[in-house]
Order: structure tokens, then sequence, then C-alpha cells
């Protein structure tokens, strides 16, 4: 087939060197990479200057394929480019092009020339064309979103960062290393850099002197709630991969010589029990399901660094959204297939967040030192079960005609389906509407059109 152009070209509120020095740093690849996209195992050698390589595995149902790119052009603040060496196209030669727009905005143009490895009629070239705009109009709002994000932000950081192998946490670090912020993780094998160290909570081991000053430490360890029946072994795993990675982070903050300024723990509105319509707010106690008291503890094991004066948030985190992990990862497939299905009644509530906004409110946070206590990490518009299947139909042109009767959930998933699936709680993020974080997706259709590539972006 003949070879085809394909151009985005996109307007950004920051000037040329600041937008370049974002694609510069350690992370853009994966920031830029749209969560419906699944990459493994990732080999870079440098970073995006002329001969620089990537390596990597472009992930599907069934198999992957190997892909290999090579950086063959670059001009600081003007240009960088790229070409496929092996991967699904027959040519692919990618040139970024930076432009300045008077002393405080400038423009990134991406201008891709390729050639598809088979003759296909048009149809066929069109849907690779929808899939190119697809994947760029994401990249683009992405990018824009991190770079407004980072102009309100402080000077670089150090941040140290357990549970960093889970969704939220390789979401967080990229954004973070791509503001120019030093992240250290927390790692239960071999450090393989500077920027790894070594802990094992059920030991009592942590060392966080290699990591000199420390401004802010993030902690996401638990054992996955809703990974299967509630075993009198799972419950245990479930609690002290909280309680005792908490408490020693805490401990080791504690004994740090210069403290940190900020101390994030995560916990979940699963906290607040099952209230059916009831509205809660950050200020509100804990309920008496068994998820309830595992939030109440994880929070409490935090609570030595607020008592010796160190800012503390506990994040109660809701539902995340994002393709590459959690419930979004577990639901897409079915819905696709039209087999999308809402839970009992229905009426049971779900209080959401889209990834992006969990990332920037927890940037938020950081930068705002009014906040602290505990924090819920929503969107404002809880919606109930009904509504979210309708929803994900909706977003993904599938019919929802099916409907799960309690009474399957409680066999299938015991406890666990009974406070994870058909609990109902409704939450409100009271505090971060009151510090002035600006939601980039408030509704629900508005986040699962981002996360999935289905419509606009915010």
């Amino acid at each position: 087939m003949k070879k085809r152009w394909f151009v985005k070209k996109t307007d950004m509120a920051v000037p040329v060197e600041d937008a370049f020095a974002w694609h510069e740093r350690p992370g853009a690849l994966e920031r830029l990479t749209p969560p419906w996209v699944s990459l493994k195992n990732i080999r870079k050698s440098g970073g995006i200057e002329t001969g620089a390589t990537v390596k990597m595995d472009l992930a599907f149902p069934g198999f992957s394929l190997e892909t290999e790119a090579e950086h063959t052009g670059y001009v600081k603040n003007t240009f960088f480019q790229d070409r496929m060496l092996k991967g699904p196209f027959k040519h692919w030669v990618h040139t970024h092009l930076f432009q300045p727009r008077g002393a405080t905005g400038s423009f990134l143009e991406d201008r891709i020339e390729y050639q598809l490895p088979i003759h296909l009629p048009p149809k066929g070239i069109g849907m690779v064309e929808k899939e190119l705009h697809r994947m760029f109009s994401y990249r683009h709002a992405v990018m824009n979103n991190d770079l407004e994000a980072h102009k309100k932000g402080k000077s670089p950081l150090t941040i140290v960062i357990s549970g960093a192998g889970g969704p939220v946490g390789k979401a967080l670090i990229p954004f973070f290393t791509t503001g120019g912020h030093r992240v250290i993780r927390l790692v239960r094998r071999p450090p393989k850099g500077p920027d790894e160290i070594f802990w094992n909570p059920y030991r009592g081991v942590l060392d966080l002197a290699p990591a000199g000053k420390i401004d802010v430490v993030i902690n996401l360890n638990g054992y996955h709630i809703a990974s299967g029946r509630w075993s009198p072994r799972r419950k245990e795993q479930i609690i002290q991969s909280r309680n005792l990675s908490t408490a020693l982070i805490a401990k080791t903050i504690l004994g740090l010589g210069e403290k940190p300024e900020l101390f994030i723990s995560a916990s979940a509105t699963g906290y607040y029990g099952d209230l059916g319509e009831t509205v809660v707010n950050d200020a509100c106690g804990p309920g008496d399901l068994f998820i309830s008291r595992v939030c109440a503890d994880w929070e409490q094991a935090a609570e030595m660094v607020e008592g010796s004066g160190i800012r503390t948030v506990y994040a109660r985190i809701g539902v995340v959204l994002s393709p590459n992990g959690g419930i979004l990862e577990k639901l897409v497939p079915p819905f696709l297939m039209g087999l999308g299905a809402s839970i009992a009644s229905g009426e049971q509530y779900l209080s959401w967040i889209s990834m992006d906004d969990l990332i920037y409110a927890m940037h938020h946070v950081i930068n705002d030192p009014r906040i602290h206590g505990p924090v819920n990490f929503v969107s404002p518009h809880p919606v109930t079960n009904a509504e979210f299947t309708d929803t994900m139909g909706e977003v993904l042109h599938r019919p929802t005609p099916f409907r799960v009767p309690a009474w399957a959930v409680k066999l299938a998933w015991g406890k666990m389906g009974q406070e994870v699936l058909l609990a109902s709680t409704r939450v409100k993020p009271e505090k971060l509407m009151l510090y002035g974080y600006p939601f980039k997706h408030r509704t629900l259709d508005r986040a699962l059109a981002h996360v999935m590539g289905k419509k606009k972006h915010g």
C-alpha cells in the first residue's frame, strides 16, 4: 500500500521550553499511552535524543506483538523524530514539531508518515485513520491537562510511593516524573536503581535514609479487596496488608531526622458502609461492614503521623475508572459483547472517580497546605448501579438488557459481593470542592468517554 499521512496539531498554554521538557522526562510515553492500549515490558535506552531506542510488547487478548522504535532526529525545543523498526506498521515515522506562540504559549504538531502492512479497502483505511485520531485526541488532552496541572505545582519534590505497582501507582508515577519530580518506589525485590528502596512490611524492614530529604509520602499499599470470596485467610490478608505496611511507614517517618511535609495514606469510601440514599461527606463516621472496619483500622494506623504534627491526609478513594485495572478492566469485555447487566435492584449508589481526576486531585492536595484529615476522592456526581450500567452501554453503543439478581451475587461471591456490589455508598467530595479542585470529569459519561476514547475529552 502507498504511504499515507496523519497530522494533528494542538495549542498548549505553556512556553515551548516547558512542553518540550515534559516530553524529555521519564514517564512521557506512559502518560501518552491511552488506557485502552496495553504496553508491557517497556525497555528504554536513552531518552528522546537521536539514537535512543525503546522496545515494548503491545499486548492483545491471548498474544502480544513486540514493537521497537528508534529516535532519528532531535533539535531541542524544536522537534524530535522516531521511526518504527518493528511493529504493526510496514512504515512509521513520527515527527513531533514544537512552535512558540507568543511568550507564554506554544503549538505541538504530530506528523506521521505511515504505511500499512497489507492492502485494505477504503473502509479499512478509514478505520485506521479513526483509531489514530482517537489515540492522538487522548494524547493531546492528557498532555495539556498535565501541563496545566504542573503550572500550579511546587518546585521539584521528592515523593516516596508504596503500592507503586498497582493501577493508581502506575498512573501517579509518570505524572509526577514528567512534572520534574523525583519518585522513589518501595519494592519487595532487590532495587534496580537509586529510585527504588527495598522494604518488607511483614518483617518490619524499611530504611528511608537513602532517599535523602523526602517531601511527600504516599501510601497505596493494600491487598485488593474485591479479588474474590472472603475466606478467613483472605480477610486476614486484606487487614494485615494495610495495617502492617501503614504502621511501618508511619513509624519510619517519625524516625527521620528531617520529616516530610505531607503523608497521604490511602483508604476507601467503603469506610462509610451501606447507607442507601443517605449522602455522606468527609466528616462522617465509619459504617459497620467488614470493609468499614478495615478502612477505619487502616486510617488509625496512620494517625501517629498526624499526631506528630505532619500534615496527614486519609485518601478515601472511590471506584477508580480505568481500563487498566479495577472495575472497568472486568466490565468492558462483557459490555462489548452486549452482556452488560445491572446488579440487583440497581438502586445502590456507586461513588466513582476517573483515574486522571484522582491523579490531579492528589496533586492539588499536595499543593494546598490547608487540606488535611479525611478527604473523599470521588466525583461530585455519584450514580446508581442502574445509571452506571446504562451509561456504560451508551458510551460503548451496546445494549444492557440484563440484570443479575442479588441472590446470584451472594451465591457467587458471598460477603464480598454483598458489601462491594450490593452496598450503597453515596459520597460527596466536600473538601475537594471547598478548596477549589477543578474536576476534569464531573459526570460519568464524560469520564467513561475519556478513558475509553469514545467521545470528547475533558
